[in-house]
């Protein structure tokens, strides 16, 4: 995909060092706070309400030309954030949720878009692993502050079995497999000591069997029912288009802020 540069990604650029100097400077804010409980958190209010958001610039989006289905407008999107050099545009939350119903949510990296199926990988082993055996119904969120713009996700994730599994892996780094290897994904940890003996084992491993592959690592695929668009406003008048699969057919319908 090509990137271009033009003239919203220098004006983005601008805001960004901006935006970061006001962080820098309200983190040593913080750091300055004395006293008790009681003064931390009014002071700690008046910090966050101080913070601006959705402050712009934001691209244009014309409501009235949209493609038929979401995922069409899903890589527009990403594509457009791609563009103007957000950082890790393909970087999402996943939610899930326990057996208890109390919900999960991590950042992972979107690995393929194929029409309305979202690809990630992780290992069958870790919490979310568990929790996507138990329930499979998950929610996907994307958010590009600098563009103003987040995408909704909710739908059912499936695993794609052994071979798409075996091959998302062998494409990762050699230390990011020597890790999954450990297969302690959210274990405890006992020491530091035991962390290091244990990633240089699997990396060994890696060096004697460049194919060698951990059974539990999965690749699945997020079949969307539903996908909502949110376009901020700098005035609050937010846009919101959501995209309902209904009887095998796409339903567009723009919502209220």
């Amino acid at each position: 995909m090509e990137i271009e540069q033009h003239e919203y990604g220098e004006t983005l650029g601008l805001s960004l060092v901006q935006r970061s100097f006001q962080y820098v400077t309200i983190a040593l804010q913080w750091n300055e706070l004395e006293g008790g409980s009681d003064r931390m958190s009014g002071e700690s209010s008046e910090l966050l309400r101080s913070l601006h958001a959705l402050s712009g610039p934001f691209l244009p989006w014309d409501i009235h030309h949209f493609p038929d289905r979401p995922g069409e407008l899903f890589l527009d999107w990403l594509q457009g954030a791609i563009k103007a050099n957000v950082k890790e545009p393909h970087a999402m939350t996943i939610s899930t949720v326990d057996q208890d119903g109390y919900p999960d949510a991590r950042v992972l990296i979107l690995k393929n878009v194929i029409d309305e199926a979202f690809y990630f990988a992780s290992s069958s082993e870790s919490r979310k692993g568990r929790q996507l055996e138990d329930n499979p119904h998950v929610a996907l969120t994307f958010y590009w502050p600098a563009l103003g713009r987040q995408i909704r996700i909710r739908g059912t994730a499936a695993d794609m079995g052994n071979e798409a599994g075996a091959d998302d892996f062998r494409k990762r780094s050699a230390g990011a497999r020597a890790v999954a290897m450990t297969g302690c994904q959210s274990q405890e940890l006992e020491s530091e000591e035991v962390l290091d003996s244990s990633i240089e084992a699997q990396k060994k491993r890696i060096q004697r069997d460049p194919d060698v592959v951990t059974p539990h690592w999965r690749l699945y695929a997020v079949n969307a029912r539903e996908v909502e668009f949110w376009q901020g406003d700098t005035g609050r008048k937010h846009t919101r288009i959501r995209y309902e699969l209904q009887d095998g057919k796409w339903k567009q319908h723009r919502l209220w802020p």
